[in-house]
């Protein structure tokens, strides 16, 4: 493994004191800690899979406790909402007292969530289930996106790609693996996927260990945060715009994810399998497409992967509620490529709007999205028993338009310096 980009970068993304470090020739270039990296995104696979499996039980626990549209959407406000509020608060106190040794337990929870929703009798153990799981991800997220910062080697972009498709991988093999356990053996086959949690719980360790040695080790020795290079109000500005990115982006795939199976079922009269056989192909589509605006941010900056991976999806968006099946698969193929692409530039740009609260800005953006997404699924499901579901899918198609607000972005911080 790579240890160069440890000793490069503090507790809140701040470059140590060259005094602390060899210094390295003018030619030479950090290079990423790809073991690492690549750690921290198989233990976001385990994380988000075992998150996903919620989504893609829907059927089972509709029928199994003969839900609404409504509940089946509270269960994802619980695990998302947890999520949001205490994402945050975690970033933030981690950013002033790193926590090395919190991600095994984050996974833990995660585990326990699991177990509950696998013995569940009744609705609300599954919303307690829901519950341990958002707090799972809640400790999860903002340590773990901060580690991949760390581990960069100053591709900050490529690090949130990697680090992120891990959990889209993740969210997009649920469904597959619900298809062929949880629907021929029943809502008690979840506990096995409590091996995976295990697997998560070890790779987190070693990832712990990693980070406590090198990184808070010379925790005591870093220089001052470096400064915004935008004023106060400015970078207030942004962030606002980003989160109504951020509220366009997961308020629509809460929506398009949520209820897909169901939208497939309905309309098309496809099978429960062949439902979440769907879900799991523009859950991949998603995975994929998440590789590229990282890498793609790190050379063209972010603002024109924001503004084309959300306008761009408007389109096909438009589209869909339209389509047959053939094109609605294609159709939300393109969509999940091109929209999963925003996320890691968005996040990456606001740590450059924010330098020194690396913890917090994750914490905030990832728990905004929870709480979007979390809050989407709960409307979104109201909407549905009162009209329908081909109804909330010609709503939602408006969305993607609120991208035309990324032309209020600056330049990114890191081009505008250069």
């Amino acid at each position: 493994m790579s240890t160069s980009a440890a000793t490069a970068v503090d507790a809140s993304g701040a470059s140590i004191d060259a005094a602390a470090r060899p210094a390295a020739a003018p030619h030479q270039k950090l290079k990423p800690a790809f073991g690492i990296l690549g750690a921290i995104s198989s233990s976001h696979m385990v994380n988000d899979m075992m998150q996903s499996l919620i989504l893609a039980m829907y059927p089972i626990l509709k029928g199994e406790f003969s839900l609404s549209f409504a509940q089946i959407g509270l269960i994802t406000l619980t695990y998302q909402l947890t999520a949001s509020l205490l994402q945050p608060l975690i970033g933030l106190f981690t950013d002033r007292r790193p926590q090395p040794y919190s991600l095994p337990f984050g996974m833990f929870s995660t585990l326990v969530g699991l177990l509950l929703l696998a013995a569940a009798p009744s609705f609300g153990v599954v919303l307690l289930a829901a519950a341990f799981i958002g707090l799972g991800s809640a400790i999860f997220h903002p340590e773990s996106s901060r580690i991949a910062r760390l581990a960069s080697g100053g591709q900050h972009g490529f690090a949130q790609s990697v680090f992120q498709v891990g959990g889209n991988l993740g969210t997009a093999i649920g469904p597959l693996l619900a298809a062929a356990v949880i629907v021929p053996f029943g809502q008690h086959s979840v506990a096995w996927f409590g091996l995976a949690a295990l697997l998560g719980i070890g790779l987190l360790v070693q990832v712990s260990r990693w980070y406590a040695t090198h990184h808070v080790a010379v925790g005591g020795r870093r220089a001052p945060a470096a400064a915004s290079p935008y004023s106060r109000q400015a970078v207030l500005g942004a962030i606002g715009v980003l989160l109504v990115l951020i509220f366009s982006k997961y308020f629509y795939v809460a929506g398009l994810s949520s209820f897909y199976t169901f939208y497939l079922m309905e309309r098309f009269g496809v099978s429960v399998q062949g439902a979440q056989l769907h879900l799991f192909i523009f859950l991949l589509a998603s995975a994929v497409g998440t590789v590229a605006g990282g890498p793609i941010g790190d050379r063209i900056g972010r603002k024109p992967v924001i503004w084309v991976s959300i306008l761009g999806v408007a389109p096909f968006a438009l589209l869909l509620p339209h389509a047959n099946l053939f094109w609605t698969t294609t159709l939300t193929v393109v969509i999940g490529l091109v929209l999963s692409s925003a996320f890691s530039a968005i996040l990456v740009y606001a740590q450059e709007l924010m330098p020194g609260k690396v913890g917090m800005v994750s914490g905030l953006f990832f728990g905004f999205a929870f709480g979007m997404g979390g809050l989407g699924a709960a409307v979104l499901g109201l909407l549905a028993d009162r009209t329908s579901i081909a109804f909330v899918y010609e709503a939602i198609a408006y969305l993607p338009l609120l991208g035309v607000v990324a032309a209020f972005l600056p330049r990114s911080a890191r081009r505008a310096r250069g």
